[in-house]
């Protein structure tokens, strides 16, 4: 189980999902978020099957904050502390921007996220880069596109994700 982390921590970054919003249209609340995960290509982690790091479709929740929306429009990818927003652009509808990460995953992604109305969106996210599977340093490319709906104001058991850190 132990050899399985890096994929499942890889898919457990792309399962929060993109729920994208502009400042005063988002509703601030619990949302549910498919996201369907695709690897164009994935690392090679000795003492696993490749169907651990297949992605597929996963359903979570996520409490977006009124912080978030403020600061970023949406709620994004978990970070784990080594990633960053840069080049952030927020459009009535849509929003787009880089994920650019270091250490352990290091590379560059685009987000992008739109909306039709207060809650629903879907979103993309397509990254690029390396992972770090023992001393080795493996090409890594996947694919995100999600869905995401309003369930509500309150988050309940539900905590918000910690911000990524913004270049902008």
């Amino acid at each position: 189980m132990r050899t399985k982390r890096p994929g499942i921590l890889l898919v457990c970054l792309l399962c929060a999902g993109t729920i994208i919003a502009v400042a005063g249209t988002r509703k601030a609340g619990l949302w549910e978020t498919t996201t369907t995960t695709t690897w164009q290509k994935a690392p090679s982690v000795p003492g696993t099957t490749s169907d651990g790091l297949k992605g597929g479709t996963h359903t979570t929740q996520a409490c977006l904050t009124q912080e978030m929306i403020d600061k970023y429009g949406a709620l994004l990818p978990q970070s784990r502390g080594n990633c960053s927003i840069q080049n952030k652009v927020i459009n009535p509808g849509i929003i787009t921007a880089d994920w650019v990460c270091t250490g352990k995953m290091s590379g560059k992604g685009t987000l992008e996220s739109t909306w039709t109305d207060a809650e629903h969106s879907t979103g993309r996210v397509h990254f690029v880069g390396t992972f770090a599977v023992g001393t080795e340093q493996q090409p890594i490319e996947w694919t995100t596109v999600s869905t995401s709906v309003f369930k509500g104001e309150n988050c309940g058991a539900i905590q918000p994700a910690t911000l990524p850190q913004s270049k902008d």
